[in-house]
């Protein structure tokens, strides 16, 4: 049991399965510092991507331009960055990794903090380049889909599935041993695209609170807002109960060893 715990707290955290826990020779700047600024900078630059791709092309986007940005954009920053933070990205995968064995609880609190101030920043960003016209007319891309109590229980559960499934991707193929892949970018890049083209209509397909925080700072909607918190971070812990359950193998499996 003991050497089970030692493995478990050795796992990797990141999502390309395959960079142990920093050795002891590793500098304090790469171990805390470093980890913390790659969270910030690739949530950065995903919510900023993925809120002037809806600015700039509303009208003749779709779901398919908006899925393909969002999903591209997570498989290639995933890829970029996966050997110096693990490129969470994203506040469940941190949740549902840490509950899962993957990190460390001391990294947990800064890179939530660290996703957060990325989605803010990625939407400054955004408002500073788009057209003020288009900004306005889509409330900066926050999400904005739901306007009645009558949508808010299928927008709800929409949220908790659709992340409860990328999330079970990140950490079957990253943190479980037993199916640990190299192509979790390309995984985690088509799932994204999957739940949106499945599920825009739906929630709109956040799957992400810091990707709906920025824009509703930026924009100062808060309508609904809670939803696209409640319902990733929901399903991003259903995704870990179900590996810690079910689908891990004999060192994440909390049952039936």
């Amino acid at each position: 049991m003991a050497e089970e715990k030692l493995e478990l707290r050795n796992l990797d955290q990141g999502l390309l399965g395959g960079k142990k826990q920093e050795e002891k020779t590793a500098g304090k700047y790469e171990r805390i510092y470093q980890p913390c600024i790659a969270e910030l900078v690739g949530t950065t630059f995903f919510v900023f991507i993925g809120c002037v791709s809806v600015v700039e092309n509303l009208e003749a986007a779709g779901r398919l331009q908006p899925a393909l940005v969002h999903g591209l954009a997570v498989a290639v920053l995933v890829a970029c960055m996966a050997e110096i933070s693990g490129s969470h990205f994203n506040p469940p995968f941190t949740i549902a990794i840490y509950l899962c064995g993957g990190m460390r609880l001391a990294m947990v609190v800064p890179y939530l903090i660290s996703q957060v101030i990325g989605g803010l920043l990625g939407a400054a960003m955004s408002k500073l380049i788009t057209s003020p016209e288009k900004y306005t007319n889509v409330s900066g891309a926050a999400f904005v889909l739901l306007k009645s109590d009558e949508q808010l229980t299928g927008a709800l559960c929409g949220e908790i599935f659709m992340t409860c499934l990328v999330t079970m991707v990140v950490l079957l193929g990253a943190v479980n041993g037993k199916t640990k892949s190299p192509m979790v970018p390309f995984l985690v890049g088509c799932t994204v695209i999957i739940n949106i083209l499945a599920g825009g209509d739906v929630s709109g397909t956040c799957l992400n609170p810091a990707r709906a925080f920025g824009p509703a700072v930026m924009a100062g909607y808060w309508r609904y807002h809670w939803v696209y918190w409640v319902g990733p971070i929901g399903g991003g812990v259903l995704a870990a109960a179900l590996v810690r359950l079910l689908l891990g193998d004999e060192k994440i499996r909390i049952v039936m060893k």
